[in-house]
């Protein structure tokens, strides 16, 4: 999940650069719209990590 975060912020920051240069709206939305997505994976990503027990947690359980 964090590499395709990592993969989205950088596509984000590739349309806020067209956005810049071209100085269309159009290239500002896709960033914005990409940005959000990313921030959702990051924030799903986190809190599945935070539900699961780490391996060595479930060594003391059994």
């Amino acid at each position: 999940m964090l590499i395709l975060t990592l993969v989205l912020a950088g596509v984000g920051f590739g349309l806020l650069v067209a956005a810049i240069t071209t100085g269309s709206v159009l290239w500002a939305w896709g960033c914005i719209g990409i940005c959000v997505i990313g921030a959702i994976v990051l924030l799903v990503g986190a809190l599945s990590g935070r539900r699961r027990l780490p391996a060595d947690e479930y060594d003391d359980i059994a």
